[in-house]
C-alpha cells in the first residue's frame, strides 16, 4: 500500500513518546511522513522520514484527505471535531488514535497486539479502518494477565490501582512536582534534622495540604503526601468512568461472549508515569500457583514475573523500576486465604508506553505489513 503518513499531535506528551520510539526503532525508514499542527501549520516540521518539511494545518480536511493513514495524540476534542468530517467526505484512509473518543464505537477497534492480535487482523480483513489504542490501566492489566483469561481459567477479576500523573495529562505532573517542592520548602529543614519531633514535621506537611498555599489548580486536591480515590466523571451506577472501562474495554479488546466480570477502584497516586495495579483473580479450579507463574511468563515477550520477595519486589515491582521501559512486572503472586481458587497480583507498567504510544506505533506497523 501507499505508506502517505500524517502525524497529529507529536508535541504533546504520548505524542512525543510515540516518536521517541519511532526513532528508536527506525519506523520513519521509507515512510513518506507529514507533520500537523493546529496552532503552527507553515513553520518548518521535524526532518523525520525525510526532509523537514512545513507543518501542516491540522484542522485543513482536504490535506488531511491526502494521507493513507492519520496517527493522532491531539486528544479527543480534536478526534470529535475532524474525523466525522474526514469520513463524511469520503476518505477512506486508516484512521490510529490514541485518545478514548472513538474506543466504544462499534466500527473501532482497540488495539494491543500482543493481546489481541486475531481480533485486530479480523478488523483488518473486513476493511475496518478504525485502531483505536486503550485505557492505560486496562492496557497494563492485559499485559499481565491475558494468558490466564485465554485460558479460560478467570471467573472474575478486582483491579485496585494506582495511578500516575502522567495518566491525567502534563499538566497534572508539574503540578504533583510542584507540590513536592512545596512540601519539601515547608518541612525540609524541620526533616533533615534528626533532633526535630517527627509530628511536628507531619503537623507543617499536613497544615501545607489543607491550606490554600499548595498547587491544586489541576487536581483539585492534593496528591503529592496523599492520594485522589476518584478518577474521571462519574457514573449512574456509583463507577467512576474510568472504573466502567475496566470491564467495557477489557472484553471489547479480548472480544469476550458473554464478559467478563472486571470492577474495582481507581485511585490517583503520585507516581509520575506508571500505573500499577492489585489484583483479585477469582480462579474457575484450583490451579497451581507454578502453572499460573509459567502461563504469565509465556504470554508475551515484555511480562516480567518478580519472586513473591522482599528483596525482589523492592527492585523490581515498582514505578521506580518500570518507569520509562516496556516492562509490565507482575509480582506478589500468591493464593489467597479466602481460599485456593483467589489469587492475587500487583503490576506495574509504564503509562506512557504500553499504556498510550506503544499500541499506537505497533498499529501503524500492522497496517504499513511491516509486522
Amino acid at each position: 500500500m501507499s505508506n502517505r503518513v500524517g502525524i497529529i499531535g507529536w508535541r504533546g506528551m504520548v505524542g512525543s513518546v510515540l516518536i521517541q520510539r519511532m526513532q528508536a526503532e527506525n519506523d520513519f525508514d521509507g515512510l513518506d511522513v507529514t507533520f500537523f499542527s493546529t496552532s503552527q501549520a507553515g513553520e518548518p516540521g521535524p526532518a523525520l522520514g525525510g526532509a523537514a518539511r512545513p507543518l501542516q494545518d491540522a484542522l485543513d480536511v482536504d490535506t488531511l484527505r491526502e494521507m493513507d493513514i492519520l496517527v493522532t495524540c491531539q486528544g479527543g476534542d480534536y478526534t470529535k471535531k475532524i474525523h466525522p468530517q474526514l469520513r463524511a467526505s469520503g476518505w477512506t484512509g486508516y484512521w490510529i488514535d490514541a485518545a478514548s473518543a472513538l474506543r466504544m464505537n462499534a466500527e473501532s477497534t482497540i488495539v494491543l497486539d500482543p493481546v489481541n492480535r486475531p481480533v485486530i487482523q479480523a478488523a483488518l480483513d473486513r476493511g475496518d479502518k478504525d485502531f483505536i489504542g486503550g485505557n492505560c490501566t486496562v492496557s497494563l492489566m492485559l499485559l499481565a494477565v491475558h494468558r490466564l483469561i485465554e485460558m479460560n481459567w478467570v471467573d472474575w477479576i478486582t483491579s485496585m490501582t494506582y495511578q500516575s500523573a502522567s495518566g491525567a495529562g502534563a499538566a497534572q505532573m508539574k503540578e504533583l512536582v510542584r507540590q513536592m517542592a512545596q512540601i519539601g520548602e515547608r518541612a525540609g529543614t524541620a526533616a533533615a534534622d534528626p533532633q526535630y519531633p517527627v509530628l511536628e514535621v507531619e503537623q507543617h506537611v499536613s497544615d501545607l495540604l489543607r491550606s490554600a498555599d499548595l498547587a491544586t489548580d489541576h487536581f483539585g486536591a492534593p496528591l503529592a503526601a496523599s492520594l485522589i480515590p476518584w478518577i474521571d466523571r462519574a457514573m449512574d451506577n456509583g463507577q467512576t468512568r474510568e472504573e466502567w472501562k475496566g470491564q467495557a474495554e477489557a472484553n471489547k479488546i479480548l472480544a469476550l461472549d458473554p464478559p467478563l466480570p472486571i470492577d474495582g477502584q481507581c485511585v490517583r497516586v503520585g507516581a509520575m508515569r506508571c500505573h500499577s495495579q492489585g489484583l483479585t483473580i477469582k480462579l474457575k479450579q484450583d490451579i497451581p500457583l507454578t502453572d499460573i507463574e509459567a502461563a504469565v511468563r509465556e504470554s508475551n515477550p515484555w511480562v516480567r514475573v518478580i519472586p513473591n520477595e522482599k528483596s525482589a519486589t523492592l527492585a523490581g515491582l515498582t514505578p521506580a523500576a518500570v518507569s520509562g521501559t516496556l516492562d509490565i512486572a507482575i509480582g506478589r503472586l500468591r493464593k489467597m486465604t479466602l481460599g485456593p481458587d483467589y489469587l492475587t497480583a500487583f503490576t506495574v507498567g509504564d503509562q506512557l508506553l504500553w499504556g498510550a504510544a506503544e499500541p499506537v506505533r505497533r498499529m501503524l506497523n500492522i497496517v504499513l505489513g511491516r509486522v
